[in-house]
Protein backbone atom coordinates (compact mmCIF):
# COMPACT_ATOMS: atom_id res chain seq x y z
CA UNK A 1 0.00 0.00 0.00
CA UNK A 2 2.88 2.32 0.90
CA UNK A 3 4.49 1.74 -2.53
CA UNK A 4 1.22 2.40 -4.33
CA UNK A 5 0.78 5.68 -2.45
CA UNK A 6 4.34 6.69 -3.32
CA UNK A 7 3.75 5.98 -7.01
CA UNK A 8 0.58 8.04 -6.93
CA UNK A 9 2.33 10.97 -5.25
CA UNK A 10 5.25 10.83 -7.68
CA UNK A 11 2.84 10.73 -10.66
CA UNK A 12 0.90 13.69 -9.26
CA UNK A 13 4.13 15.65 -8.79
CA UNK A 14 5.16 14.97 -12.39
CA UNK A 15 1.73 16.02 -13.61
CA UNK A 16 1.86 19.28 -11.66
CA UNK A 17 5.35 19.97 -13.00
CA UNK A 18 4.27 19.38 -16.59
CA UNK A 19 1.16 21.49 -16.07
CA UNK A 20 3.32 24.29 -14.69
CA UNK A 21 5.67 24.16 -17.68
CA UNK A 22 3.11 23.74 -20.46
CA UNK A 23 0.18 25.70 -19.02
CA UNK A 24 -3.48 25.49 -20.05
CA UNK A 25 -4.43 24.91 -23.72
CA UNK A 26 -5.32 28.12 -25.53
CA UNK A 27 -3.54 30.45 -23.10
CA UNK A 28 -1.13 33.05 -24.48
CA UNK A 29 2.36 32.85 -23.05
CA UNK A 30 5.23 35.29 -23.46
CA UNK A 31 7.79 32.64 -22.57
CA UNK A 32 9.75 30.77 -25.26
CA UNK A 33 8.03 27.51 -26.26
CA UNK A 34 9.28 24.21 -24.88
CA UNK A 35 10.59 22.28 -27.87
CA UNK A 36 10.73 18.55 -27.16
CA UNK A 37 13.06 17.55 -29.99
CA UNK A 38 16.63 17.69 -31.11
CA UNK A 39 17.59 20.34 -33.68
CA UNK A 40 19.64 17.79 -35.58
CA UNK A 41 17.60 14.61 -35.30
CA UNK A 42 14.06 16.04 -35.41
CA UNK A 43 14.15 19.72 -36.45
CA UNK A 44 10.91 21.63 -36.04
CA UNK A 45 9.33 23.71 -38.80
CA UNK A 46 10.12 26.92 -36.92
CA UNK A 47 13.79 25.99 -36.81
CA UNK A 48 14.26 24.71 -40.35
CA UNK A 49 16.81 26.46 -42.60
CA UNK A 50 15.03 28.77 -45.02
CA UNK A 51 15.52 31.91 -47.06
CA UNK A 52 13.38 35.01 -46.92
CA UNK A 53 12.27 36.53 -50.26
CA UNK A 54 14.92 38.72 -51.87
CA UNK A 55 17.50 38.00 -49.15
CA UNK A 56 21.18 38.04 -50.20
CA UNK A 57 22.28 34.53 -51.14
CA UNK A 58 25.68 33.84 -52.63
CA UNK A 59 24.71 30.42 -54.03
CA UNK A 60 23.11 32.04 -57.11
CA UNK A 61 25.08 34.15 -59.55
CA UNK A 62 22.85 37.21 -59.10
CA UNK A 63 23.27 37.03 -55.32
CA UNK A 64 19.60 36.94 -54.26
CA UNK A 65 17.41 34.12 -52.92
CA UNK A 66 14.36 34.79 -55.13
CA UNK A 67 14.82 33.47 -58.67
CA UNK A 68 12.75 33.81 -61.83
CA UNK A 69 11.34 30.57 -63.36
CA UNK A 70 13.62 28.81 -65.80
CA UNK A 71 12.99 29.25 -69.51
CA UNK A 72 10.25 26.87 -70.65
CA UNK A 73 8.64 26.53 -67.21
CA UNK A 74 4.96 25.56 -67.52
CA UNK A 75 2.59 27.63 -65.39
CA UNK A 76 0.60 25.75 -62.76
CA UNK A 77 -2.57 27.63 -63.72
CA UNK A 78 -3.96 29.49 -66.68
CA UNK A 79 -5.98 32.71 -66.50
CA UNK A 80 -9.72 32.68 -67.16
CA UNK A 81 -10.93 34.85 -70.00
CA UNK A 82 -13.59 37.19 -68.60
CA UNK A 83 -15.54 40.06 -70.12
CA UNK A 84 -13.02 42.45 -68.53
CA UNK A 85 -9.88 40.50 -69.48
CA UNK A 86 -7.84 37.51 -68.23
CA UNK A 87 -7.95 36.75 -64.49
CA UNK A 88 -5.94 34.18 -62.50
CA UNK A 89 -7.57 31.97 -59.89
CA UNK A 90 -5.73 33.58 -56.97
CA UNK A 91 -6.89 37.13 -57.71
CA UNK A 92 -9.57 38.97 -55.70
CA UNK A 93 -11.89 39.30 -58.67
CA UNK A 94 -15.64 38.74 -59.23
CA UNK A 95 -15.01 35.63 -61.31
CA UNK A 96 -13.31 33.98 -58.30
CA UNK A 97 -15.46 35.29 -55.45
CA UNK A 98 -18.82 36.20 -56.96
CA UNK A 99 -18.45 39.60 -55.29
CA UNK A 100 -17.47 43.09 -56.39
CA UNK A 101 -13.71 43.40 -55.84
CA UNK A 102 -12.87 44.39 -52.28
CA UNK A 103 -16.49 44.14 -51.05
CA UNK A 104 -19.05 41.56 -49.95
CA UNK A 105 -21.61 42.76 -52.51
CA UNK A 106 -22.57 40.11 -55.07
CA UNK A 107 -22.06 40.91 -58.75
CA UNK A 108 -25.29 41.12 -60.71
CA UNK A 109 -24.18 39.49 -63.95
CA UNK A 110 -21.95 36.67 -65.12
CA UNK A 111 -18.33 37.90 -65.53
CA UNK A 112 -17.58 35.35 -68.26
CA UNK A 113 -18.37 35.85 -71.94
CA UNK A 114 -21.76 34.19 -72.40
CA UNK A 115 -21.84 32.46 -75.77
CA UNK A 116 -23.08 29.21 -77.28
CA UNK A 117 -19.99 27.31 -76.16
CA UNK A 118 -20.40 28.45 -72.55
CA UNK A 119 -24.10 27.54 -72.51
CA UNK A 120 -23.39 24.09 -73.93
CA UNK A 121 -20.77 23.49 -71.25
CA UNK A 122 -23.18 24.78 -68.62
CA UNK A 123 -25.88 22.40 -69.78
CA UNK A 124 -23.51 19.42 -69.51
CA UNK A 125 -22.39 20.38 -65.99
CA UNK A 126 -25.96 21.20 -64.92
CA UNK A 127 -27.21 17.77 -65.99
CA UNK A 128 -24.37 16.11 -64.05
CA UNK A 129 -24.35 18.06 -60.79
CA UNK A 130 -27.66 19.93 -60.51
CA UNK A 131 -30.27 17.79 -62.25
CA UNK A 132 -30.23 14.90 -59.71
CA UNK A 133 -31.89 17.23 -57.17
CA UNK A 134 -33.30 20.17 -59.14
CA UNK A 135 -34.34 18.17 -62.21
CA UNK A 136 -33.16 18.69 -65.76
CA UNK A 137 -35.85 21.37 -66.15
CA UNK A 138 -34.77 23.10 -62.93
CA UNK A 139 -38.23 22.70 -61.43
CA UNK A 140 -37.07 20.89 -58.27
CA UNK A 141 -38.32 17.47 -59.36
CA UNK A 142 -35.08 15.54 -59.61
CA UNK A 143 -34.57 11.85 -58.91
CA UNK A 144 -33.58 12.50 -55.28
CA UNK A 145 -37.00 14.04 -54.62
CA UNK A 146 -38.83 11.25 -56.40
CA UNK A 147 -37.00 8.67 -54.27
CA UNK A 148 -37.70 10.63 -51.09
CA UNK A 149 -34.02 11.29 -50.39
CA UNK A 150 -34.48 15.07 -50.64
CA UNK A 151 -38.15 15.86 -49.98
CA UNK A 152 -37.67 19.63 -50.28
CA UNK A 153 -35.70 20.94 -53.27
CA UNK A 154 -35.73 24.51 -54.56
CA UNK A 155 -37.54 25.26 -57.81
CA UNK A 156 -34.99 27.30 -59.77
CA UNK A 157 -37.80 29.14 -61.56
CA UNK A 158 -39.11 30.69 -58.34
CA UNK A 159 -39.17 34.48 -58.38
CA UNK A 160 -36.66 34.61 -55.50
CA UNK A 161 -34.02 32.75 -57.50
CA UNK A 162 -34.84 34.41 -60.82
CA UNK A 163 -34.23 37.82 -59.22
CA UNK A 164 -31.11 36.64 -57.36
CA UNK A 165 -27.79 38.14 -58.45
CA UNK A 166 -25.52 35.83 -60.43
CA UNK A 167 -22.83 36.30 -57.78
CA UNK A 168 -25.13 35.04 -55.04
CA UNK A 169 -25.95 31.91 -57.04
CA UNK A 170 -22.22 31.42 -57.55
CA UNK A 171 -21.71 31.73 -53.78
CA UNK A 172 -24.41 29.14 -53.10
CA UNK A 173 -22.95 26.69 -55.61
CA UNK A 174 -19.48 27.20 -54.16
CA UNK A 175 -20.25 27.02 -50.44
CA UNK A 176 -23.63 25.30 -50.31
CA UNK A 177 -26.74 26.40 -48.41
CA UNK A 178 -29.13 24.53 -46.15
CA UNK A 179 -29.31 20.89 -47.22
CA UNK A 180 -27.29 21.61 -50.35
CA UNK A 181 -23.61 20.77 -49.98
CA UNK A 182 -20.70 22.80 -51.30
CA UNK A 183 -19.88 22.12 -54.94
CA UNK A 184 -16.84 24.38 -55.05
CA UNK A 185 -14.43 21.44 -54.59
CA UNK A 186 -16.23 19.48 -57.35
CA UNK A 187 -16.97 22.05 -60.05
CA UNK A 188 -14.14 24.28 -61.38
CA UNK A 189 -14.76 28.03 -61.27
CA UNK A 190 -15.42 28.50 -65.03
CA UNK A 191 -17.90 25.60 -64.98
CA UNK A 192 -19.81 27.18 -62.07
CA UNK A 193 -20.31 30.31 -64.13
CA UNK A 194 -21.24 28.18 -67.15
CA UNK A 195 -23.93 26.48 -65.05
CA UNK A 196 -25.28 29.91 -64.05
CA UNK A 197 -25.33 31.01 -67.69
CA UNK A 198 -27.30 27.90 -68.66
CA UNK A 199 -29.64 28.37 -65.68
CA UNK A 200 -30.49 31.88 -66.87
CA UNK A 201 -31.23 30.51 -70.34
CA UNK A 202 -33.37 27.78 -68.76
CA UNK A 203 -35.29 30.36 -66.72
CA UNK A 204 -35.82 32.50 -69.80
CA UNK A 205 -37.20 29.50 -71.68
CA UNK A 206 -39.85 29.14 -68.95
CA UNK A 207 -40.58 32.72 -68.00
CA UNK A 208 -39.77 34.65 -71.17
CA UNK A 209 -42.46 36.31 -73.28
CA UNK A 210 -42.63 37.75 -76.79
CA UNK A 211 -41.88 41.14 -75.21
CA UNK A 212 -38.32 39.90 -74.65
CA UNK A 213 -37.79 39.45 -78.41
CA UNK A 214 -36.24 41.96 -80.73
CA UNK A 215 -38.36 43.24 -83.62
CA UNK A 216 -36.55 40.92 -86.07
CA UNK A 217 -37.02 37.90 -83.78
CA UNK A 218 -40.71 38.70 -83.28
CA UNK A 219 -41.23 39.00 -87.04
CA UNK A 220 -39.51 35.65 -87.63
CA UNK A 221 -41.70 34.05 -84.95
CA UNK A 222 -44.85 35.24 -86.64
Amino acid sequence: MRYILSIILIGAAIGVALFGMLGLPGRISHKPPVELYSDRAFPGMDQQPKLRPMEPFSFFSNGVSSQLPLAGTIARSQPMETASGPVYGFEDAPVNTGCVTGTTNFVETNPLLVNEQLLQRGRERFDIYCAPCHGRLGDGNGITKKLGVMPAVANLHDKRIVEMADGEIFNTITHGKGLMGAYGPLIPTPDRWAVIGYLRALQLSWLGTTNDLTAAQAAALK
